[in-house]
Formats: C-alpha cells, sequence, structure tokens
C-alpha cells in the first residue's frame, strides 16, 4: 500500500470541497473502508488522500416518514440495519439482507452508501491479472476460473455485483440522493448501479466527485410484503452464490398486484427478472405458478463452464422467495 494524506471531513460540504478541488481525482471518500483498504492493500487504488466522512453525522439516521416511506442516511452501518426493530417490522426484507451479509466485526464498520459502490470479488479483478474491467482487452473468467461468476450476460466483464443489500432495495424501488459540483440529485438504486462499458468501467455511474448522501425507499403498496433469500458456500458471512429478493402485494383475493424480483450473484449488477414479474400480476400465486415464474426468471441464463449449478439454485431461490413473501 502506498502512503496516503487522511483528513477528516466535518461536512458533506467539506468533503465534497476536499474531493472537488483536487483535479488530479486522487483523492478518495472512506466511510467504514471495509472495501476501499482491501482494493488499496491489494495496489487497485493508490489515492494519494483519504477523506474520512464516518464521523459525519448527518449521514447516520434511519428516518420513517409520515407517508409510511424511509430515508436512510448512507453513513449508516449494516449492523443499525440489522438491529433497528421498526424496520425490521415494517421493511422485513432490509434486515434479512445484511444478516449474512459479512461478520459482525465487519456490519459495524461497513456503510449502507460504501456496500452499494463495492467492487465485485473476482480474482481476476483483484489479483495480478490486467483484466478487461481493469482496462485489459480480455474477461480472463471467461476462459478460466468461472464457478462463482455470472450467468446473465450484461457486458464483457463476467463478475457479480458482491452487494446483499441491493437486491433488496432495487425489490423496494428505492433510490440514491447524490451530491455533487453541480448540486443535489436523485436517482434510482438501478439506474446507479449498471453493467460496465468500454468507457465506464465500473458498476456504478456515480461520478468521482459525487458522494451519496441518504437512501430513499417509498411507501409500498398495501399489503406489500418482501423476503430476501441467499445461497452460499458455507454456512454465514460469505457472498451469495445466489440470492433472490421477492417483493409483492396481494389483494383481498389473494390475487397479486405488485411484484418485483430481484436476483443477486448472477450478473454485474443485481438482476431484475421482469419477464417473471409479467406473469405473476393479476394471479393467485401457487406453488406451480412460483415454478413457473423461476423458469421464466431464469429464461435469458447462459451459464459458463463452471457455473451452471447457479441456474437450479436460482430457480429454487425465486420459488421459495416469492412463496415465503406471499405467506408473511
Amino acid at each position: 500500500m502506498q502512503a496516503f494524506d487522511h483528513t477528516t471531513a466535518d461536512s458533506t460540504t467539506q468533503a465534497l470541497t476536499i474531493l472537488q478541488a483536487d483535479a488530479s481525482g486522487a483523492s478518495k471518500l472512506i466511510a467504514g473502508g471495509t472495501d476501499l483498504l482491501t482494493l488499496m492493500k491489494g495496489d487497485l487504488l493508490a489515492p494519494a488522500r483519504l477523506i474520512d466522512i464516518k464521523p459525519i453525522r448527518s449521514l447516520r439516521y434511519i428516518r420513517f416518514a409520515d407517508d409510511d416511506g424511509l430515508t436512510i442516511g448512507a453513513g449508516t452501518t449494516l449492523a443499525e440495519i440489522g438491529r433497528d426493530a421498526t424496520l425490521a417490522e415494517r421493511f422485513p426484507i432490509l434486515p434479512q439482507s445484511v444478516r449474512d451479509a459479512a461478520t459482525p466485526q465487519l456490519r459495524v464498520m461497513a456503510t449502507v452508501g460504501g456496500n452499494l459502490l463495492q467492487r465485485p470479488r473476482c480474482w481476476y479483478f483483484r489479483g495480478p491479472y490486467t483484466c478487461w474491467l481493469k482496462g485489459g482487452e480480455e474477461c480472463f473468467a471467461r476462459e478460466g476460473e468461472n464457478k462463482y461468476q455470472g450467468i446473465f450476460e450484461q457486458s464483457l466483464c463476467a463478475a457479480v455485483h458482491p452487494s446483499d443489500l441491493a437486491p433488496a432495495l432495487i425489490a423496494l424501488n428505492a433510490s440514491v440522493e447524490i451530491e455533487g459540483p453541480n448540486g443535489a440529485r436523485t436517482l434510482p438504486v438501478s439506474d446507479l448501479l449498471q453493467p460496465p462499458t468500454a468507457d465506464r468501467r465500473t458498476e456504478s455511474t456515480l461520478a468521482d466527485d459525487e458522494l451519496i448522501t441518504a437512501i430513499h425507499i417509498p411507501a409500498q403498496p398495501a399489503n406489500a410484503h418482501g423476503v430476501y433469500l441467499k445461497a452460499m458456500d458455507r454456512r454465514a458471512w460469505a457472498f451469495a452464490l445466489v440470492s433472490a429478493a421477492a417483493h409483492l402485494a396481494t389483494d383481498d383475493n389473494s390475487v397479486m398486484t405488485h411484484v418485483r424480483l430481484v436476483l443477486g450473484g448472477v450478473a454485474n449488477v443485481p438482476y431484475r427478472a421482469t419477464d417473471a414479474e409479467a406473469l405473476l400480476i393479476g394471479k393467485p400465486l401457487t406453488p406451480e405458478l412460483a415454478a413457473q415464474a423461476a423458469e421464466a426468471a431464469m429464461a435469458g441464463a447462459t451459464p459458463l463452464t463452471h457455473n451452471g449449478y447457479k441456474v437450479p439454485l436460482a430457480r429454487e431461490l425465486v420459488q421459495r422467495a416469492l412463496l415465503a413473501a406471499a405467506k408473511r
């Protein structure tokens, strides 16, 4: 790790002023640092200055709105999400999603904003390889070790997004509030997280001189319930092999009036299964229909040599998540 300067910011205004004054782009914001520091130790990033925003209290809160919406400060930790009783009652899909996201020690440090912006855990990206995501010409995972890579084609990179929180937030139609040199803007989480392109080899559309300040979750439809399920290669505290976030609402006749189904661990960014959603709307959920929806969700999957197991695993998780959400 290269030497760097460290500056503590007392406010978002101060943090952005310092960040935007650095024309070279060599300054980086740090909150929990659970991903940034690993990138620095792996020589993937070498910022000349770290701007510490962890002490900014205005970024750390869970606030319920009168209209039944919710706003979470970007500096709120995963541990705080996991232990908030009101959150567990009103938006249980969120604490479910962070429960096994990392060890307790990491959840105390990791922030909501940082969790959304974390980089892939692909060993070619993290290792000493000039892969496509790092500016090279080739994604080595496509013909190499790809057991944990994506099964949906979103870009030349085959790596998957590691966040557990992101699929749950997209299932809730959440948006992020962003501050930057041109003022504040709001962006759906599904627009913040986009597959990398040749011109933008990262999974986030956030500019280098911008800062996520909050995550906003709108009021949900009446009788809506959400479930987050995750399959791991060990009992706890591992990245998802596959995850499924199902959020649905039914009328008095048990007919589905609202469905959002988002998969994690299968693509560059959380994958919304819109074909499966369309199949479910306007019908009562049965085990048979849940199985059909799971098939529809996997219709576009193109697994690589070593990750074909993710297709039946995702099908099973989708069925379980839908049926569990319907029973709540």
